[in-house]
C-alpha cells in the first residue's frame, strides 16, 4: 500500500533541509529523501570545512540568471539575518572572515546538526539512499516509484543540486524531472571554477604553481578584484573562480596583476632616478620576485632601465596592469563550487518557486538558474529559496 505525504522533497541539501523544516512547521506531512547515504554533503565540505553559510552583504546584483529581478522576492523574505538568528539560537558561533562572508569558528557539522535538529523538531521524516525510478502527475499531487516502494504526495519539490562536485552525488536529475514536465532548462556550466591553460602560458603557470597576488580580473563589464593563484593547470583563487561564472569560452580574460600601481608611470620615475637598476630587481618591488622574472622573461626584457626604452616599458607595464590572455576551459564540474544554469525561472513563480504550468511541482535552490557570486550567496539562495517554497507546498 502507498504511503501518503502532504510534502515529499527530494534532495537534503540546504535547499531541501530549508524547506521541510518551513513546511514541517505548519503541521504539513513530509518526506524529506535522498539517494545517496549523507546528506548536505557540500555544507559539510564547504568553506574548508567552516561552511561559508551566509554574506551579510547579500543583494540581487549578486546572482546571475537570465532573470536577474527572480531571486528579489525569496531573498526579501528569507535574509541573512533572518539565518543568522536562527545561527544564534542553536549557540554555533562564528566570525566574519572579510568581505561580509560569515563563516563557523569550529565546524560546518554544527549547521548541519542545526538544521536536522530543527527538522526532528518539525517532524519531518527524513530518509537517505532512496532512489526514484519514476514520478508521475496523478490528480490531486503525484506518484513515486523509488526503492522503499510508491509514494504519493500533494506537493513535489525539487531539490538535487547542479552538477558541481559529482564525487559527493551530482546528478542531472533535477534537470531531467523539469524536462519531463515540460520545463525549459537552461544550459548547465561549470561556475566558482578554476580556468585552464595550454602552451606557453600552461608552461608559465606551472612554473609559478604556488604563488598568490591580489589581483583585479575582469570579462567584459565585470571586475572582481581579490586574490589570484598561480596552478599547474592555469590559474585559481577568488578573482578567478568569480570571473569563471561571467566567462565565455573562446574568449579573452584582462588581468591586473598590480591594480595598486600605475606600473608605467613607477618604471619611468625608477628609470630617472635609478637608471643602473635592472629592470627584474625593479618590478619586484610591486610583485613577487618569481612572477617578476617570469614577466621579464616572457618579454626578453633585461638589464638596467637605462638600457629599455620608453615604448618596452610601456609594452612591460601593460604585461602587469593589461594582461589579457585566453583560457582554454575550466577545470569542470570535479572542482566547481556551483552549476550555472538550471530549470528556467521563467517556468517558475518567484512568490512560491511552484511551476507555473505543473501545480504543485517546486524547484529551489542550485538546480534553478541563479547562481550567486563567491562568498556565501549561493547557501543564501538555498536558505531563502527553500524557506518561500516552504511556506506554499
Amino acid at each position: 500500500m502507498a504511503h501518503s505525504f502532504d510534502v515529499i522533497i527530494i534532495g537534503a541539501g540546504a535547499a531541501g533541509l530549508m524547506c521541510a523544516i518551513e513546511a514541517g512547521k505548519r503541521g504539513r506531512k513530509v518526506w524529506l529523501i535522498d539517494h545517496s547515504a549523507k546528506i548536505a554533503e557540500k555544507i559539510r565540505i564547504s568553506g574548508g570545512g567552516r561552511c561559508n553559510f551566509t554574506n551579510l552583504h547579500t543583494q540581487p546584483q549578486s546572482y546571475l540568471s537570465q532573470n536577474p529581478h527572480f531571486c528579489k522576492s525569496a531573498l526579501r523574505r528569507y535574509t541573512p539575518q533572518d539565518f543568522i538568528a536562527l545561527v544564534c539560537r542553536h549557540g554555533i558561533a562564528f566570525h566574519e572572515k572579510k568581505l561580509g562572508q560569515l563563516f563557523c569558528n569550529d565546524s560546518a557539522k554544527q549547521i548541519i546538526a542545526m538544521l536536522l535538529a530543527e527538522a526532528h523538531e518539525a517532524g519531518v521524516k527524513l530518509e537517505t539512499s532512496v532512489q526514484v525510478r519514476a514520478i508521475e502527475a496523478v490528480a490531486g499531487g503525484y506518484w513515486l516509484k523509488t526503492n522503499q516502494g510508491k509514494q504519493t504526495c500533494a506537493s513535489l519539490v525539487i531539490a538535487t543540486g547542479g552538477l558541481s562536485i559529482p564525487k559527493i552525488g551530482a546528478t542531472h536529475f533535477g534537470y531531467e524531472v523539469a524536462k519531463q514536465f515540460g520545463l525549459r532548462v537552461i544550459q548547465p556550466r561549470a561556475a566558482l571554477v578554476p580556468l585552464i591553460f595550454d602552451g606557453a602560458l600552461l608552461a608559465r603557470c606551472q612554473a609559478l604553481s604556488g604563488l598568490s597576488v591580489e589581483a583585479d580580473v575582469r570579462f567584459g563589464k565585470q571586475i572582481f578584484a581579490e586574490g589570484l593563484l598561480f596552478t599547474h593547470r592555469g590559474l585559481s583563487g577568488p578573482s578567478i573562480l568569480q570571473i569563471s561564472s561571467y566567462w565565455e569560452e573562446g574568449e579573452p580574460i584582462v588581468i591586473n596583476l598590480a591594480p595598486s600601481t600605475d606600473v608605467l608611470a613607477f618604471l619611468k620615475v625608477q628609470k630617472q632616478h635609478q637608471p643602473r637598476l635592472h629592470i627584474n630587481n625593479v618590478l619586484a618591488e610591486i610583485l613577487p620576485r618569481r612572477l617578476a622574472q617570469s614577466i621579464c622573461d616572457e618579454r626578453n626584457d633585461s638589464g638596467p632601465l637605462a638600457n629599455l626604452s620608453d615604448v618596452r616599458l610601456a609594452a612591460l607595464a601593460s604585461a602587469v596592469n593589461d594582461w589579457h590572455i585566453k583560457p582554454v576551459s575550466t577545470e569542470g564540474y570535479r572542482t566547481a563550487e556551483v552549476t550555472r544554469g538550471g530549470v528556467d525561472t521563467r517556468e517558475l513563480s518567484s512568490q512560491t518557486m511552484e511551476a507555473s504550468k505543473q501545480s504543485g511541482l517546486f524547484f529551489i535552490g542550485e538546480v534553478v538558474d541563479v547562481t550567486g557570486h563567491l562568498g556565501g550567496f549561493n547557501f543564501q539562495w538555498a536558505w531563502s529559496s527553500g524557506y518561500v517554497a516552504g511556506q506554499y507546498v
